[in-house]
């Protein structure tokens, strides 16, 4: 009777064991379709991480990115430049992508009339946005507050 209640507790704890090991993978997996929701809006660059390790901080920028998806996974990137009355200035050119995941990861896929090329998101919050080129260049850029001078 002893061995058999001890085999049942046996079993008892391996199957909580196992479903909890089961929870913990599932509660930590990495889905970065989560980055999705921030990345559209305006983001000014904080630095960038060259791939030999070289690191150049931007203290003042001329110019930011705005930054479009749509629901369909399409967007566009521009570069536009802030004025002290709250409105931009932007050229004509836009950088259209398609947003794709691919082995746990989220990518730009760019194309224009020049060139095609893939961008890496390693992070996506409200605040910040993180990306690695095909060069292993990182982009760290912020979330873009406008000054407006009255």
């Amino acid at each position: 009777p002893i061995y058999i209640q001890l085999e049942i507790i046996g079993n008892i704890m391996k199957k909580t064991f196992y479903t909890l090991l089961i929870t913990l993978i599932l509660c930590c997996s990495h889905n970065p379709e989560h980055y999705i929701q921030h990345i559209d809006g305006y983001w000014e660059i904080e630095s960038l991480t060259l791939s030999s390790g070289f690191k150049k901080e931007y203290t003042v920028n001329q110019t930011i990115d705005y930054i479009s998806v749509k629901d369909s996974l399409n967007g566009f990137r521009k570069k536009m430049s802030p004025r002290f009355d709250g409105k931009y200035e932007t050229s004509k050119d836009v950088e259209v992508f398609k947003l794709k995941t691919e082995n746990d990861s989220l990518h730009l896929y760019y194309s224009t009339a020049f060139s095609k090329w893939k961008e890496t998101i390693l992070m996506a919050n409200e605040n910040q946005l993180k990306i690695v080129n095909q060069n292993n260049d990182v982009y760290l850029y912020k979330r873009y507050k406008p000054i407006i001078i009255e």
